[in-house]
């Protein structure tokens, strides 16, 4: 066999990379260049984004844009800002900052950490804003940033530009030429990019904007209390560990509240508190603007808190310590409670139940949801406090029901067949029910509706950094969804995405939002 010979290649000399690196400025530097340009009498050009993927697109871009003005800077958005779902950036901030500073047309680069570039804008005060055709119709941008955007540009009497060349997609190239998925993932997405998936999704979303949505359910307190381990105690078989911070999230049917706060224009959440540490404070200060809450109390009891022992290194949790009382509703707290879903339910356009099996969803409670709700979705939740007590079968009827593969096999007692076997042959035997969910973590989820039967859709991340609420994220934003008559494997997808983009977020630091999610399907299928 004959050797073809290695191409004499000259290595990229140091001194290049070197002047690349120094154009890399922070914020408040390129503050103080753009204020002495200006003393000067020069003018100042600022584009923003997130560059994850330069291609030919951005050069042509930015060369535009140098020509609006004397000097260009140009800012990349920080990696935990980058808004286009798991896995992304492809490109750490440092090495895209550095990518853009060689370009010769840009005269300085530097890193945001703000989420936005309104504040990027504020600190520089350029005299122009360059941004792509793209964004030209306002009407067009899911995020509304470019109407902000110009208005802090033109507050300080500056003007935006929009340049109109060649363009390039960096998600559709980023699709194409990198492997981000599995093979079969991958297929997946190929197969539905070419069945016009994204805007079907998009146009779902968009789909229950005016819908009302109650969500009825257990109160649950968060806690994540961080410790790292030291070593063994030297008199007891135990691990020393030391306290290193401690964060408290609503939890429960609050979370799941504030997920659907971006998407729909009204959400109530109707659950019960304890009397003693009710944490009432820190869940009405949790509540998203257009959420409201009405509750109803139990006397010598405390909300549901569960208290996570976590190890902040690889956020590993080491243990957990419920404290609670999970004995069933009953008497005046109950009779009110059943009142409330009485007088409340009826109002909205899509009632969800989200069942922690705590003691609050009773039998007189669930009758009385189950006949006074339009469209009814729930989820019954097994864990450690309730294991095989809290079936999805108590729920004789529903609209939608979402639980995860455990529930569906405990619920079952089927503990080896095929998820699509379950839901077709015994959970719609034991429910009347026509659209199912079950989720089935780095497996996906397997859905059904009548007519169609049974779909599959994988899994969109590899990154998990905490689990809790996700199976609620999913549940949450896919039940107006479906009752808004959208076909369940849509609905699937839409869930998959909005459980990826949940794992990724620790505890309820933040919720799933409608723009973090558009961007995610649209970077998943463009």
């Amino acid at each position: 066999m004959t050797l073809r010979p290695v191409p004499n290649v000259t290595p990229l000399p140091s001194l290049v990379r070197s002047q690349a690196r120094d154009k890399i400025k922070t914020i408040d530097e390129l503050a103080d260049i753009a204020a002495k340009a200006r003393a000067a009498g020069r003018s100042v050009v600022l584009a923003h984004g997130v560059f994850d993927l330069v291609h030919l697109g951005h050069v042509r871009h930015l060369e535009a844009a140098a020509r609006e003005g004397d000097i260009l800077i140009v800012t990349c958005t920080a990696d935990e800002h980058v808004n286009k779902g798991p896995d992304r950036p492809v490109f750490h901030d440092q090495i895209r900052a550095e990518m853009l500073a060689a370009m010769e047309c840009i005269d300085w680069a530097g890193i945001s950490f703000f989420p936005t570039a309104e504040q990027v804008i504020e600190i520089i005060k350029p005299d122009a804003y360059v941004k792509g055709q793209d964004y030209a119709d306002s009407d067009e941008d899911v995020t509304g940033g470019i109407d902000l955007e110009r208005q802090t540009v033109e507050a300080h009497g500056g003007k935006v530009v929009f340049t109109e060349d060649i363009t390039f997609s960096s998600s559709s190239l980023i699709n194409e030429h990198f492997a981000r998925f599995d093979p079969e993932v991958q297929s997946y997405l190929d197969e539905k990019r070419n069945e016009n998936l994204l805007d079907l999704a998009l146009a779902a979303v968009d789909k229950i904007a005016d819908l009302k949505v109650l969500v009825v359910g257990d109160a649950i307190i968060d806690e994540y209390q961080y410790t790292v381990p030291m070593g063994k105690s030297a008199k007891e078989n135990i691990i020393a560990s030391r306290f290193d911070g401690r964060e408290v999230f609503a939890g429960g049917v609050v979370a799941a509240a504030n997920h659907l706060s971006s998407f729909c224009k009204q959400v109530e959440v109707l659950t019960c508190l304890g009397r003693r540490d009710s944490y009432e404070s820190l869940i009405r200060e949790s509540l998203n603007e257009n959420v409201s809450a009405s509750f109803v109390y139990r006397r010598g009891v405390p909300t549901t808190r569960k208290c996570r022992f976590v190890d902040p290194g690889h956020m590993r949790k080491l243990f957990e310590v419920y404290h609670f009382d999970d004995t069933p509703l009953s008497g005046h707290s109950e009779s009110e409670f059943c009142k409330l879903i009485e007088e409340q339910a009826p109002k909205y356009d899509v009632v969800i139940v989200t069942d922690f099996g705590h003691g609050l969803m009773t039998r007189k409670a669930i009758d009385k949801v189950t006949s006074k709700a339009k469209f009814l979705a729930v989820n019954a939740q097994s864990n450690s406090a309730n294991h095989g007590f809290n079936l999805i079968t108590k729920y004789k009827e529903a609209d939608y029901i979402s639980i995860d593969a455990p529930e569906a096999r405990l619920a079952t007692g089927d503990q080896f067949s095929d998820l699509g076997v379950l839901i077709e042959d015994d959970l719609r035997r034991h429910i009347d029910c026509r659209n199912f969910a079950v989720t089935h973590g780095e497996n996906g989820s397997v859905v059904y509706e009548p007519g169609k039967g049974v779909s599959r859709v994988p899994a969109f991340t590899r990154q998990v950094v905490d689990t809790v609420g996700a199976g609620d994220a999913f549940l949450a934003i896919t039940a107006p969804i479906i009752a808004s008559g959208v076909p369940m494997e849509i609905a699937g997808f839409i869930g998959n995405a909005v459980g990826a983009l949940k794992v990724g977020i620790v505890g309820h630091r933040q919720s799933v939002g409608k723009v973090p999610l558009v961007k995610f399907l649209t970077a998943l299928l463009k």
